[in-house]
């Protein structure tokens, strides 16, 4: 998950993602965009952006449903 600092729907999305990590077995991870020039460049009004085994999920806002079918779709 590509997030920065201070981003309101980051901390939903996280909180989604914590939440439903009780009901599938995934891993995930945060990067901070302001970290990193060029992801800060690609992404600045993007996040958050989640992306199930590099490729583009969700971005803005993520459904934990609809998450959960992206996810078991990859298997």
């Amino acid at each position: 998950m590509y997030s920065r600092k201070g981003c309101h729907l980051c901390d939903i999305v996280k909180e989604t993602l914590t939440r439903l990590r009780g009901e599938a077995d995934f891993q995930w991870r945060e990067v901070d965009i302001d970290a990193d020039p060029q992801l800060q460049q690609k992404y600045t009004e993007e996040v958050p952006v989640v992306f199930i085994d590099g490729r583009k999920a969700f971005k803005y806002r993520m459904d934990g449903r609809q998450f959960l079918r992206v996810l078991v779709g990859r298997e």
